[in-house]
């Protein structure tokens, strides 16, 4: 879960994520942010992520993230 928090500093440093429970409600994520997100992930796990699996409640959380991840064969 680290190597997530990790890429999600990255793309916002300014926020700490350890402490939002929803990061699209609290305004930590925007569209914009999950587009760079996807292709963090994608690139960082050697995976390809379903366009049917970009969908808000997905990005929420780091635990939605993971699942994401695992979903489409990445090993967290």
């Amino acid at each position: 879960m680290e190597k997530l928090y990790g890429i999600l500093a990255s793309l916002r440093p300014e926020f700490d994520f350890h402490t939002s429970e929803n990061f699209i409600e609290d305004g930590l994520l925007d569209s914009f942010d999950i587009v760079a997100l996807i292709s963090e992930l994608e690139e960082s796990y050697q995976i390809l992520i379903d366009a049917l699996d970009i969908l808000p409640e997905n990005f929420c959380s780091v635990e939605a993230i993971a699942g994401v991840v695992k979903k489409n064969g990445g090993a967290l």
